[in-house]
């Protein structure tokens, strides 16, 4: 009885062994290039030092050209900011949400750091600042597409910004500040709760002149650090 040939391995399973091998050997081959691509380079480089150096100060010029140019940038929004005026016409004109905007601008434009909080989570402080005096402010903004023509501010809106500008916002100064007027009930009680309220000429005094804000309202804290001026 004649013994049994012995089984063949599957000519797939060398292909893909070969395969393999392939890839390995053209991954090293790869690997030697690169290297060898590298030295050269690196070996040119320090033959020709002074193409590194040439390269070197030519970033540092672009490097130096680019921090005068992001200065100048500041340096004219800042003048932009101090030169800003705005007429109750152009006021008159933006929507609620462009009205906040501009309100922030101009305290910026009195050297304030401002933002924006408007929106549904504000409590009742459209715009937070701190003056160059320290004191924190909290203004809730009220546009009238009418001007004066339109609905009055009443006393909801003052007692909304009385429970939350000092108790949430910490803020020394409570502001109202509107493009139309107020009713004659809030007056007073703004007087008695300490809410400075801005009306439409008040307001077109500030937004048109170069006085801040505070140089125009009474009974303003005093300053919470002292200034130049002080």
């Amino acid at each position: 009885m004649s013994g049994r040939r012995p089984a063949r391995r599957p000519a797939r399973r060398r292909s893909v062994r070969r395969s393999k091998q392939d890839e390995q050997l053209a991954l090293l081959a790869a690997g030697v290039v690169v290297i060898g691509v590298v030295i050269t380079v690196v070996h040119w480089l320090l033959v020709h030092w002074w193409i590194l150096l040439l390269a070197a100060v030519v970033a540092a010029a672009a490097g130096g050209f680019w921090a005068q140019q992001m200065r100048q940038r500041a340096e004219w929004e800042r003048v932009r900011a101090r030169a800003l005026r705005l007429r109750m016409a152009e006021l008159d004109a933006l929507d609620h949400r462009a009205f906040e905007f501009a309100v922030r601008d101009l305290m910026r434009r009195d050297e304030c750091r401002a933002e924006r909080l408007g929106g549904a989570s504000d409590n009742a402080c459209d715009v937070r600042a701190v003056d160059p005096m320290g004191r924190v402010w909290a203004i809730q903004c009220k546009h009238r597409r009418d001007g004066d023509r339109g609905s009055a501010v009443g006393v909801g809106v003052l007692q909304q910004v009385n429970g939350t500008a000092r108790q949430i916002h910490g803020a020394d100064v409570a502001v109202v500040l509107t493009n139309g007027r107020f009713s004659s009930k809030a007056i007073p009680w703004g007087a008695e709760h300490r809410i400075h309220l801005v009306d439409r000429r008040l307001l077109g005094e500030w937004a048109a002149g170069s006085r801040p804000l505070w140089d125009l309202l009474d009974r303003i804290p005093p300053p919470r650090r002292p200034t130049a001026l002080s």
